[in-house]
């Protein structure tokens, strides 16, 4: 695979975003990758108002990777208090193990980095999702032991299937 081209998400992509962020987090397609969420949470995985809100939103940027059969994988970075915010991580289920994510995710810490001279990044992940928090770890992320309430009850982010989910913040100086 050629090294990937980046750029900013538009209006124009947001039905192909929820379709990409959808096929990587539930339903079956979700399970021909490893970060499926299907098991936890059903529904929508993302909402097309909250997508538009953060193309417009200064400093935040949803990346994407871009092929010739459409979006492959994509990512929102924000500033957030001070920091970056790292969000909505998605490859397309066929593409994950390809090396993609990895590169993705290093394109938004260069974003958060360089762009915004931000110290560090930061992102939550629900934190019985073992393999994803090791997947980070090893990218020098580190578990914080901050823990925020998964949002119940709004069916904006996933329709749980499970009365446990929290989410943990993992940090990474930059």
């Amino acid at each position: 695979m050629p090294p990937p081209t980046f750029r900013d998400a538009t209006p124009e992509d947001v039905p192909a975003l929820v379709a990409l962020v959808t096929s990587a987090y539930r339903g079956d397609a979700s399970r021909r990758g490893w970060t499926t969420e299907a098991d936890l949470l059903d529904g929508e995985r993302i909402d097309p108002g909250v997508l538009l809100a953060d193309i417009a939103r200064p400093r935040s940027r949803i990346l994407v990777v871009e092929g010739a059969d459409g979006l492959l994988a994509c990512a929102h970075v924000s500033d957030d208090r001070g920091a970056g915010y790292f969000g909505m991580f998605s490859v397309r289920p066929d593409l994950q193990g390809s090396g993609l994510g990895k590169q993705l995710l290093a394109e938004a810490e260069r974003v958060v980095r360089q762009d915004w001279a931000l110290p560090a990044m930061r992102m939550t992940v629900i934190d019985v999702r073992d393999t994803l928090i090791a997947f980070y770890q090893r990218r020098g992320y580190r578990r914080t032991g901050v823990f925020k309430p998964f949002p119940y009850g709004d069916a904006r982010f996933g329709i749980p299937l499970r009365d446990d989910l929290r989410f943990e913040v993992l940090e990474k100086a930059l």
